[in-house]
């Protein structure tokens, strides 16, 4: 058994914007106890959490990287995640498996779109929040004191300091025992302020602390959780990774502030329709999720996991969600970056790793008992992918190399999507920006060996009609022994958007068999698959089969399709013919500053404005709809003009006939491919 019990935990996220410092302040925490040896450089590639090729290259956190310390007798459990937007469903994946979110601000930059989205998506979660001031060595005390009210007027005046930056380049205690000089701000009357705010969690407390004018650090501990977990106290500290400064203070309030499992605000699980909550008994039976998938090069795929209850152990029989056969743990992992340990157990609220087993994947849950197979953790809603990719293998014959590397990228990434479009034939990936599919690349080719193709997805067009017409066609062939006779009369009606195809015989006195009904149908729907105008599938239609003619002897089932085929292309060539573009229905969000911008944009995107919303904090939400072939490169447009402030999500809405021009262009383009 590990030597430290389930109260004895603490995990924490390090959230924040790209460039924060998180990395170097995880490394400087793991220093400051004993973790490592001395701290790792960015530059030079030699940091615990970031250990990827990818990430040395581009001197940023791409994925959660997990490591822990020991510290006054507990154990933390540090997940250190990426800030760039492209990477931040990566890092919102990891919260279920903490009980703090510790959100990481630049002293210098200040509060930034990753500032504000970790925070946001924290307080969604009901996970208890705190921030640290990072690089406080590099901005002075005027700029430190408008940052600490800039942030206590973006998240609420329940940001209060338990430290404040000392004149020295340290820091002094504003909480335990308040002393010293700051370097702004005085420390007594920050002292008063957090005390004031953590014993409105205790009525008894309150009035003891009116009476008395003052209460033991001791009698502050359950109501300063309770401030936590209810978003009543949001606690500031300060820290420069460089210099050292409030890094053992932080480390001091890990163990001593921060909620442990058993007193944070645990993520519900679903058995069915049913919520519910884990016990943390380590004799109960196992309940754990995996939240971090990675393919080790060595190990295979790799799987970090939180444990909620019950006790994991080498030789554990375990299941993976609903899976009916169970596997054996073999090695039992802790993990510290890219090390692996091998441990003999690991207890609710510990983060474990298992490797070489292929079923697992993000949001799997792991049990040890059959009647578990239909719990599910309740999943972080996390944006969806919306930057597209067409790709192919650079090489012939590489198409199940692909196909085997795509599936393995989807399970370590969970806002990675890849699909085989139907309608165009290709293999698309999506990501949430260019960065993400950029990365992504990468990964194929130096993970995978693999080297791909790309291009701009082609649009998903469908084609339907807006008249009714008839058509004919009579199949006849003749060989040299039996030949094939058939003819059929149907006609076709356009229904309403979306409802799809009908199909309806009205055939009598057996012009045609009925054992060729189902032919025609078929040679119909072969059509329909193939498209008749730009080569999309049709849809919204309804073919009326009415008449036609057999032989005997040479009517089969090969000439009913055929004729089935080119009757409803002759009558789908009369009914006037249109070409459908797919709309989508976006959302932008954006400070109020980039309105204008962002409405004349979707509006030359032949984007029809629906309304705006004001939220707090500056901000304005637009939603719109647009043709999907208009949005190809919204994303890097948007990133540009806000600055990288503004985010947005797009979802299918509807078909609707494109313009003439666009109808022309499409035509013409898929001629030109059929004669090329």
């Amino acid at each position: 058994m590990p030597g430290y019990t389930t109260a004895e935990i603490h995990n924490l996220a390090l959230l924040g914007h790209a460039g924060a410092g998180k990395t170097l302040l995880a490394e400087a925490l793991l220093h400051a106890a004993g973790a490592i040896p001395a701290m790792g450089s960015i530059e030079r590639g030699t940091t615990v959490c970031d250990f990827e090729p990818e990430e040395q290259a581009h001197g940023h956190s791409l994925s959660p990287a997990v490591a822990s310390c020991d510290w006054k007798g507990r154990h933390v459990n540090l997940v250190d995640t990426p800030g760039y937007p492209d990477f931040l469903p990566r890092a919102y994946a990891v919260l279920p498996a903490v009980e703090t979110a510790v959100v990481v601000v630049d002293a210098e930059r200040g509060i930034e779109l990753g500032t504000r989205r970790a925070m946001e998506k924290a307080a969604e979660l009901a996970l208890p929040r705190v921030l640290v001031v990072n690089r406080i060595d590099q901005a002075g005390p005027e700029a430190l004191a408008a940052l600490v009210e800039a942030l206590r007027e973006a998240f609420g005046r329940e940001v209060l300091p338990i430290n404040l930056p000392a004149r020295d380049g340290g820091v002094v205690d504003c909480f335990f025992s308040p002393g010293g000089e700051a370097a702004f701000h005085s420390v007594e009357a920050a002292h008063t302020e957090i005390v004031d705010q953590v014993v409105e969690m205790d009525e008894d407390l309150m009035a003891l602390y009116l009476e008395q004018g003052e209460v033991r650090p001791e009698q502050l501990h359950e109501p300063f959780e309770a401030a936590l977990r209810e978003g009543h106290l949001i606690p500031l500290l300060f820290t420069s990774a460089a210099t050292g400064a409030g890094i053992r203070e932080l480390l001091d309030a890990i163990v001593e502030l921060f909620p442990n499992p058993l007193e944070g605000n645990p993520r519900p699980f679903r058995r069915g329709a049913a919520p519910f909550h884990a016990s943390h008994d380590p004799d109960d039976h196992v309940l754990a999720h995996v939240f971090r998938v990675t393919t080790d090069p060595f190990v295979g795929r790799l799987g970090i996991f939180r444990i909620h209850q019950g006790t994991v152990r080498p030789d554990s029989q375990l299941y993976v969600d609903d899976g009916r056969k169970p596997f054996r743990v073999g090695h039992l992992l802790r993990i510290q970056g890219k090390t692996q340990t091998e441990v003999d157990a690991g207890i609710p609220g510990d983060l474990c790793a298992l490797a070489k087993i292929e079923e697992l994947h993000y949001n799997a849950v792991l049990h040890d008992a059959p009647e578990d197979g239909g719990v599910c953790m309740v999943p972080v809603a996390l944006p969806e992918p919306m930057q597209g990719l067409a790709v192919e293998p650079a090489k012939k014959g590489d198409d199940e190399k692909l196909t085997r590397a795509l599936a393995a990228l989807a399970a370590e990434d969970p806002s990675f999507r890849y699909e085989r479009s139907p309608s165009t034939h290709e293999t698309i990936i999506r990501g949430i920006g260019e960065l993400h599919l950029r990365v992504i690349l990468e990964r194929m080719r130096s993970r995978h060996h693999l080297e791909v193709e790309t291009r701009p997805p082609r649009i998903a067009y469908r084609e339907t009609v807006r008249a009714a017409a008839e058509g004919h066609h009579r199949h006849k062939k003749q060989t040299g022994g039996a030949g094939q006779f058939g003819e059929v009369f149907l006609r076709i009606e356009p229904l309403e958007r979306g409802a799809g195809f009908e199909f309806v015989n009205q055939v009598v006195g057996g012009a045609i068999p009925s054992q060729f009904i189902p032919a025609v149908e078929k040679g119909v729907r072969q059509a329909m698959e193939e498209g008749a105008l730009a080569g999309y599938p049709i849809q919204d239609v309804r073919v009326i089969v009415h008449d036609g003619k057999h032989h005997p002897v040479d009517s089969k089932e090969v000439a009913f399709v055929t004729a089935g085929k080119k009757a409803f292309l002759d009558a789908f060539a009369k009914a006037r013919p249109v070409l459908l573009e797919p709309l989508v229905e976006v959302e932008v969000t954006a400070p109020e500053a980039h309105v204008g911008d962002i409405t004349g944009n979707l509006s030359g995107r032949r984007g029809r404005i629906q309304g705006t919303e004001s939220l707090p904090g500056g901000l304005v939400v637009v939603r719109a709809e647009a043709p999907l072939a208009e949005m190809a490169d919204y994303a890097s447009w948007l990133k540009s003009a806000t600055g990288g402030h503004g985010s947005y999500t797009m979802s299918f809405s509807r078909y609707e006939p494109a313009p003439p021009e666009v109808q022309k262009a499409v035509v013409a383009e898929r001629r030109a491919a059929e004669t090329a």
